[in-house]
């Protein structure tokens, strides 16, 4: 078994229940809640969109609030003014150029404003199943720990794991390497000493 595999292995059976952990009900939920979520933790997140999202599910209904009052919604999260101007821009959008549906293409999600590579493979892999591989911080940091990448460019930490990754394993290896940077592998003060990667680990800072 290659390296890769044994630490695909470890964190399979470490977090055997590893799920997004921001919350939805459809495809739309889940793009606005991705987009609120830079620079913000999802359970932040989860307490905004949990207000908003039981008076406001869908294009057509977000776009009858102000910009103003889009603001006033989302203004416990960082960027909220930047955020509320693109997402009142992309439900004009997926009205007038997708019947109010969101798409389940990269190429057309990376066109809605406020929408990077990172949000498409949100949506794409827990809204459609649809593999893709997502890299926030979480995952650039264990990835490069555990030397299944090195970089600091997303995109190309990007490819390089889902070159190393069996696609089948994308989605879940995503939930996987988050869960494991959110639990244990802390971008301070790692808790290596309980880290079950730790043998498998280059970075470990077990004592010698």
């Amino acid at each position: 078994m290659s390296k890769a595999n044994s630490i695909l292995s470890l964190l399979a059976a470490t977090y055997p229940d590893a799920h997004c952990e921001l919350n939805f009900s459809t495809p739309f939920e889940l793009l606005i809640a991705t987009m609120l979520s830079a620079q913000a933790t999802d359970k932040k997140v989860n307490q905004v969109t949990e207000k908003l999202f039981r008076n406001y599910k869908t294009p057509e209904s977000f776009l009858t609030l102000s910009l103003k009052k889009m603001e006033e919604a989302i203004k416990e999260l960082g960027l909220y003014r930047n955020k509320a101007k693109n997402i009142l821009a992309t439900c004009q959008i997926l009205i007038e150029k997708y019947n109010g549906e969101v798409p389940d293409s990269m190429e057309a999600l990376t066109q809605l404003p406020g929408v990077g590579r990172k949000t498409a493979n949100v949506v794409l892999s827990n809204a459609y199943n649809i593999p893709a591989f997502a890299v926030d911080t979480h995952v650039l940091r264990v990835s490069n720990r555990l030397g299944l990448a090195s970089g600091t460019n997303p995109d190309l930490i990007e490819k390089q794991l889902m070159n190393s990754i069996p696609r089948s394993q994308w989605i879940q290896a995503h939930h996987w390497l988050i869960w494991h940077g959110r639990r244990i592998c802390a971008a301070r003060n790692p808790k290596c000493s309980e880290c079950p990667l730790s043998p498998l680990c280059p970075s470990t800072l077990l004592p010698a």
